[in-house]
């Protein structure tokens, strides 16, 4: 009796209280609401307007026409140079603006099963060169434990071997079998002979051999004597975005051309056997993998291309010394060469990234979120309000996000300065957590899961972004030309794709 009284009593006083705002009214409806409004307000105006003249024109009679044509007829002059100014614009216009950019497809190289090193082996085989103390074989696995690598990340012969055996022979085997590997593959699904190829373009950061790679893959496929070819060296994990920013103004400058872009790092010299820590983390994220990417700009082949590239948006800032000088190639205390991180290395990438998304959100923004970013600048700078900066939704300019899957730290900081969900960064942590930091190729590794996944639908747009050394930071936004049936696809993760999402601990134990 007593608790019905009680539940009587909370539902009396209940019923004068005013509604929780929060709770009746959904706040991102309201905001999505707001955002409609704002894209369609063009459209919003322009169709009374229409409505309002085709009104006007129905209450024309047949002689209020004939007035008309007559005007016009004695005013032939006038037309006739109307005419001729409008067919010259528009003739102006065509051959002024920019060649449409098209990807016709890309691949993914995937190294065969024996270059599989699970996390107990690279501690085994860490040990086993007797090249580290005890203390960072213990960093090694801590670093290990928390990086968010699985167990089938892959590694070139050269490392696993006991003893090691890194040398220019072994290198230039490990990016011959890379580049060979996903070239082949990317002939394979475009039915391209290589000597339709006009330009070539491969970024190796770490690797820079003599003759280069690119001639490496000109020798090998026998390419046209002609070709316009680049080696792209030294410029960090981001120059697979820079090799097709450089395509691209390429391919405005020769009509009618192919493309083709190789992005790989090559592990087999660059292997650690010191023991700065700084320069041990390397070891422990990169690994081994590779990709080739097709463009064209010939009209004939939007039909068969999977995107259309949109905007590419390079950002550098090497002119400060702190961010020049937190990822360098150098030498340890003992001679031993390595790749040194930082400490103000999620600092200096958190700085380049908004210098990025500032020139970038104007070209891919809609106009809502435009004017709140403008209006909370105002408030801020201008008025002195406290209040927080208004962070842009990127998720209602991209359907889909492929982030440089450089490391755990980078993707937690990046999910969560760019507000974004689990689905969104799947592609990304997936990506490290299978390959493991594959540098410049990563990116297309993460665009080959979302296809297998079946995300890709036609018009849809994929926004790459990925950081490198000097310091940069990169982005690249392309436009889906047509809805990818994973069915029909061939790529690394296509033999598995339905094991994925994996849960990934924050610590998982060795």
């Amino acid at each position: 009796m007593d608790e019905t009284r009680i539940n009587t009593s909370l539902l009396q006083s209940s019923s004068y209280r005013l509604p929780d705002f929060k709770q009746s009214v959904k706040l991102k409806y309201v905001k999505l609401g707001y955002h409609y409004l704002i894209t369609h307000a063009m459209y919003l105006f322009l169709t009374p307007l229409l409505g309002i003249i085709v009104a006007q024109l129905s209450t024309f009679s047949r002689q209020d026409f004939h007035e008309l044509w007559d005007h016009l007829r004695f005013n032939l002059i006038s037309v006739i140079i109307c005419s001729a100014l409008l067919v010259f614009l528009s003739t102006l216009y065509f051959l002024t603006r920019p060649r449409p950019v098209y990807l016709v497809n890309f691949a993914c190289y995937k190294p065969e099963e024996s270059r599989k090193c699970t996390r107990q082996i690279f501690m085994e085989r860490s040990k086993l060169t007797g090249s580290f103390t005890d203390e960072n074989l213990e960093f090694q696995r801590k670093i290990l434990e928390r990086s968010g690598l699985g167990e089938d990340t892959y590694l070139p012969e050269a490392v696993l071997n006991v003893p090691p055996n890194p040398c220019i022979a072994e290198a230039r085997k490990e990016a011959e079998t890379v580049m060979f590997g996903a070239l082949d593959e990317l002939f394979a699904k475009t039915n391209i002979k290589p000597k339709d190829v006009g330009i070539l373009v491969v970024n190796c950061s770490l690797f820079n051999p003599t003759p280069s790679l690119s001639a490496m893959i000109v020798n090998h496929y026998k390419l046209r004597g002609n070709i316009i070819s680049y080696n792209l060296g030294g410029m960090g994990c981001s120059a697979g975005l820079i090799s097709i920013d450089l395509a691209k103004d390429l391919l405005q400058a020769h009509a009618n051309s192919y493309a083709l872009v190789v992005s790989m790092e090559n592990i087999t010299l660059n292997w650690y056997f010191g023991n700065n820590r700084s320069m041990l983390v390397s070891n422990c994220l990169f690994r081994m993998g590779g990709a080739a990417v097709l463009l064209s700009n010939k009209s004939s082949d939007r039909h068969r291309s999977k995107y259309q590239l949109v905007h590419t948006v390079r950002t550098h800032k090497g002119s400060d010394d702190k961010c020049f000088s937190c990822v360098t190639q150098e030498e340890d205390a003992n001679g031993k060469v390595g790749v040194s991180l930082s400490k103000d290395l999620m600092g200096v990438a958190g700085d380049a990234l908004k210098t990025n998304i500032t020139t970038l959100g104007p070209l891919v923004l809609p106009m809502s979120e435009q004017l709140l970013f403008f209006a909370t600048l105002v408030g801020r700078k201008v008025l002195k309000m406290k209040i927080k900066p208004y962070i842009p939704d990127f998720k209602l300019a991209f359907e889909h996000f492929c982030i440089h899957a450089g490391g755990r730290a980078v993707l937690d900081e990046l999910e969560k300065n760019l507000q974004l969900s689990d689905w969104h960064m799947e592609p990304s942590r997936m990506t490290l957590y299978r390959f493991g930091n594959t540098s410049s190729s990563s990116l297309w590794y993460e665009l080959a899961y979302t296809e297998g996944k079946g995300r890709i639908k036609k018009s849809d747009r994929i926004w790459q972004i990925a950081f490198g050394s000097g310091f940069k930071c990169n982005s690249a936004v392309w436009k889906a030309l047509k809805t990818v049936n994973p069915a029909k696809e061939k790529n690394p993760w296509m033999d598995e794709i339905d094991n994925f999402p994996v849960p990934v601990p924050r610590v998982s134990a060795i």
